[in-house]
């Protein structure tokens, strides 16, 4: 091995400074210590700034209030004609207003439990009611007219519970399990059964009205409450029944023109689909809270109370009606929609294949509805018979899957406002599957639970595939035949649940036969809905081929 040389630097490599090039001697003497000061330094913790002055004497307290002691005060917290402070002028917020938040509630003087109780309701009403104001008029359904539309809607599902409570105890509750079910027969062959055959002529008489929709709406609210005062005062004769039965042909009638006048007012960036669910989201809850204020009103008035207050809100029905805009007449253009694949000499335009199809699994998951809603009162009512439990034990019973269908129909159409569905006769489908699954459990396990169930789940699917149906409309036919469309619609569905309802009233009140044979009736369905997607059919005078889409057909 060679030996290695030690290394040594390059001259000034190793610096990393510049030498400096000054002249300038630097200083060597000591530093001058007389003129600077020497104070020791201040103590750990203390600060190094001077104390703060001393503070200023208080004044002296105000002299004490001699007024005399009252034992009343009013509901603002001050004595009766005693003097009362001047308020403060509030500062004006930039982004608060009345509308939105509420006027700032006043302390009162006097604090005690019920003063605050009522100052907190009464905040917490405020901001309900500008939480409702503000949902009402989202995304500019003020401006187009939804919003006139949505409290005339609200009103007519207002109407229609008020006057179900108000029927309930005579014909369902007031009498034993057989009287009962002969009274609803009675008022289902009375009602229902003319109206099975009025239904079809209504949505071609509809069509006839290309102006004045909304006064067609208004006359149709104004005739539930002349029918609605008719049934108050012939509670107790057969004058209730042909009142009964034209207070049901004009709400539908009034449903049948909501379909038609909503296409109108559609706010932009919204489609026709989340604003039917908003609008059935905004009923259902006007529903719910008008029911409860009738249940009220006939608890201390008796039901022809209840009929007198339904007949007010059908009048409150008919003034919001002529509120809403004018432009919902513009129907210059229309061109008609029918239900058979060759509508025949008159210009109409026919249904496609997709909006056939949604219609089919519709129509079955409202024939599981209008079950329900009769099956389950006299399975309840005859079960709590067998077991002796008293009227009330009835109701709540009956009441748990009130509210479970009631929630269903509030979920599914809050998510259908929400999502966006690809393919929206895949989700008939499924709703239509998911509720023939609940009855055919309702059926192994009977029982309150299951029908329960069943009503959750029979309502969600029932709002999600009302949805997807509107979705299929709007995509599938021009937008000079959707409002025709709709109505058409609406009348199938409408017939759909009648017959529900009647097959839920024949069964015997049994849990299980009654889901066993709505169970066949969902499979039949489902079985003609799947056949039609694959262009096949169970009924052969209906199985003529349709388009996927069909062609425009000119006004």
């Amino acid at each position: 091995m060679g030996r290695k040389r030690k290394w040594t630097p390059e001259p000034g490599a190793g610096q990393s400074w510049r030498p400096a090039t000054s002249t300038r001697a630097m200083p060597t003497e000591e530093v001058p210590t007389e003129g600077f000061r020497t104070a020791p330094p201040p103590p750990r913790g203390a600060r190094p700034y001077p104390p703060r002055p001393s503070e200023p004497p208080r004044r002296e307290p105000p002299p004490r209030r001699t007024e005399p002691l009252y034992e009343h005060y009013g509901t603002d917290g001050y004595p009766p004609g005693g003097a009362r402070p001047e308020e403060p002028r509030q500062e004006r917020h930039e982004h608060r207003t009345e509308a939105t938040a509420g006027p700032l509630p006043r302390m009162p003087k006097k604090l005690t439990v019920t003063r605050v109780a009522a100052l907190r309701s009464r905040e917490l009403g405020g901001k309900a009611v500008g939480a409702f104001q503000r949902a009402a008029k989202a995304d500019g359904a003020d401006k187009s007219g939804l919003t006139s539309l949505m409290y005339a809607v609200m009103l007519n599902y207002a109407s229609d519970a008020a006057m179900a409570v108000a029927l309930a105890n005579t014909l369902f509750f007031a009498a034993t399990s057989g009287e009962s079910k002969s009274r609803v027969a009675l008022y289902l062959l009375i009602t229902i059964a003319p109206f099975a055959v009025v239904a079809p002529v209504i949505g071609p008489a509809l069509d006839r009205i290309q102006r004045g929709r909304r006064l067609a709406m208004c006359v149709s609210s104004l005739g539930q409450g002349l029918m609605a005062a008719i049934m108050a005062l012939h509670f107790d004769d057969w004058g209730l029944y042909p009142a009964a039965l034209g207070m049901m042909v004009l709400s539908k009638s009034f449903t049948v023109l909501k379909s038609a006048v909503t296409p109108r007012v559609v706010p932009r960036g919204v489609t026709l689909s989340k604003t039917n669910a908003r609008l059935t989201v905004f009923g259902l809850a006007a529903g719910g809270a008008f029911g409860a204020v009738a249940s009220g009103v006939n608890s201390l008035l008796g039901s022809a109370g209840a009929l007198w207050f339904t007949g007010l809100i059908c009048v409150a029905a008919a003034v919001q009606s002529m509120r809403i805009p004018s432009w919902v007449e513009a129907t210059e253009g229309e061109v008609p929609a029918s239900l058979k694949a060759r509508p025949g000499k008159k210009k109409r335009q026919p249904l496609g294949h997709e909006v056939v199809l949604a219609l089919w699994g519709n129509g079955s998951v409202r024939v599981l509805t209008g079950f329900l809603m009769m099956f389950a009162a006299f399975a309840v009512k005859a079960h709590a018979e067998a077991n002796g439990q008293s009227p009330f034990t009835q109701l709540l019973l009956l009441g748990i899957i009130g509210a479970a269908a009631g929630a269903g129909g509030f979920v599914g159409n809050a998510l259908g406002s929400r999502l966006q569905f690809g393919h929206p006769t895949q989700v008939v489908l499924g709703s239509l599957g998911a509720a023939l699954l609940s009855t055919v459990l309702a059926a192994v396990f009977a029982g309150i639970a299951t029908a329960a169930i069943v009503g959750l789940v029979g309502a969600t699917a029932s709002a999600l595939a009302k949805i997807s149906l509107d979705a299929v409309i709007q995509s599938d036919l021009p937008e000079e035949s959707r409002a025709s469309a709709f109505g058409r619609s609406e009348t199938v569905l409408q017939l759909a649940w009648c017959f529900g309802g009647a097959v839920g009233l024949l069964l015997p009140p049994t849990y299980w036969i009654g889901f066993l044979v709505v169970s066949v009736l969902l499979g039949l369905g489902l079985t003609q809905t799947v056949l039609l997607s694959r262009g096949a059919t169970l009924l052969p005078f209906l199985g003529r081929k349709r388009p996927q889409r069909p062609a425009r057909t000119a006004a």
